[in-house]
């Protein structure tokens, strides 16, 4: 029983119901049984409308949601570039192999070098030379590198590059 309308009002399954204020035909009370009441302008609202949260709200949390994801983007970037300035690339080589291979042009001889700043202690060999019987311009390339005050080589490696143009050997 309604104690403002001061009427019980019965669903048609039997159970027992209050009707909506001020509303006092059949349509609204299966409207007040159904979980919808009628808003001042006769809108059937739902009980999960009336429960909903506002724009604003939801625009609140958006942003602070947004804000959490690119502080934690820009914290995970910062953290990327810190470790890749740590990690130091392997010395091999294939760097020096690189290098002599952009010639267009080789000459018999050795040459030696270093890396620069990057690896101050190491340096670089290559003989250069063509094979017995090759007269076609193949030239076998064997390039040594080493670390200062280390016997054995830090690697060894042994390329063959055509180079048509090249002088002949004297």
């Amino acid at each position: 029983m309604d104690p403002a309308m001061n009427c019980p009002l019965k669903t048609h399954e039997g159970r027992v119901t209050s009707a909506v204020r001020g509303a006092g035909d059949s349509h609204h009370t299966s409207l007040a049984a159904s979980g919808f009441r009628t808003s001042d302008f006769g809108l059937r609202i739902s009980r999960s409308a009336r429960a909903a949260f506002s724009l604003l709200e939801v625009m609140i949390a958006c942003g602070i949601f947004f804000m959490a994801v690119f502080a934690i983007l820009a914290m995970v970037s910062g953290v990327l570039r810190n470790a890749r300035s740590l990690r130091r690339i392997p010395l091999d080589a294939g760097m020096v192999a690189a290098q002599i291979s952009l010639t267009n042009k080789l000459y018999e001889g050795s040459q030696s070098g270093d890396f620069g700043n990057m690896y101050q202690d190491y340096s670089w060999e290559a003989d250069t030379y063509e094979p017995p019987g090759a007269t076609n311009g193949l030239f076998q390339v064997d390039i040594i590198v080493r670390c200062r005050g280390i016997q054995k080589p830090v690697d060894v490696m042994s390329i063959w590059l055509y180079r048509p143009e090249s002088p002949p050997p004297r």
